[in-house]
């Protein structure tokens, strides 16, 4: 599977089937670690979109009399 093909929401999907394949332990070595491989591709995406997603956030922002603000996101930690 191609994760550059998948939406956030069906690469988050996907990573959490991977996620409960591996936790379940039913899978021989070589395909845990494909499943592995493919899930660190995944979470890889997903960050790529995450982070492309905050730039679209920071172009909407403007101040009240219409210029662009460059607001940091809070941290959440």
């Amino acid at each position: 599977m191609i994760a550059k093909s998948l939406t956030f929401e069906e690469a988050m999907q996907r990573l959490e089937q991977i996620v409960k394949s591996l936790e379940r332990g039913d899978a021989k070595l070589e395909e845990s670690l494909q499943l592995f491989q493919e899930g660190t591709e995944l979470i890889r995406h997903c960050g790529t979109k995450l982070s492309d997603a905050e730039l679209e956030v920071r172009k909407v922002i403007a101040s009240t009399d219409g210029s662009p603000v460059m607001e940091a996101f809070a941290d959440e930690d």
